[in-house]
């Protein structure tokens, strides 16, 4: 199993992560945002409040209480690496 070590806001609804097996890499959660009808993530919509994460008790957590699972993200950074 891996988790998160650390996390950072790149643009728009990208961030950047490092896993604790030393993978990291840009995921776009453009697409996630946009589609996720639950109101903690259309809250995310707004930019400013997608910004506000951190890398938090092993996965990404946002000022809102949302968290997004390392496994969710490490499978999004690994399908967009190049092989």
């Amino acid at each position: 199993m891996v988790w998160v070590t650390d996390a950072r806001y790149v643009d728009a609804y990208r961030l950047w992560v490092r896993f604790s097996d030393g993978t990291e890499g840009t995921v776009d959660l453009a697409d996630f945002v946009a589609q996720d009808p639950r109101p903690i993530v259309r809250a995310l919509r707004d930019t400013h409040a997608f910004a506000a994460l951190r890398a938090e008790m092993d996965a990404v957590v946002w000022d809102n209480g949302f968290d997004l699972a390392p496994e969710y993200l490490y499978e999004r950074v690994r399908a967009q690496s190049p092989a």
